[in-house]
């Protein structure tokens, strides 16, 4: 049972990295490695501060990976991917829309601050 549980699992590999890789299995892989790079962004950041930090080019790393990522559902019509990316990109990029509104409103307090004592 062992030796033929071992011989599926092999040909069931064999299949998915090799027979079945294409130019889109390709751009699905770059596309997961760019998705990923950004929880090694994220953990860098956090060391360095020593606490957890979620930096900028964590969202931007989660925009380019999850765009990749929904391209990549679109050209193999997987309802999973597309339907779970589609909403992710747009959490990813309102992040950022938030991270913007507070640096603008931050840079706006010393303005205020300076108008009220002159």
């Amino acid at each position: 049972m062992l030796m033929r549980l071992s011989h599926d699992l092999g040909l069931y590999f064999y299949d998915v990295v090799i027979a079945r890789f294409d130019v889109w299995a390709a751009f699905g892989v770059l596309a997961q490695l760019v998705f990923g790079a950004r929880f090694i962004v994220q953990w860098i950041a956090s060391e360095r501060a020593d606490r957890s930090v979620i930096p900028v080019g964590f969202w931007f790393l989660s925009i380019a990976g999850g765009l990749m990522t929904l391209v990549y559902g679109f050209a193999r019509r997987d309802i999973v991917i597309i339907f779970g990316q589609a909403l992710s990109v747009f959490i990813y990029v309102r992040n950022l829309m938030l991270i913007a509104k507070e640096a603008r409103s931050k840079k706006a307090e010393p303005r205020i601050a300076e108008g009220a004592e002159g």
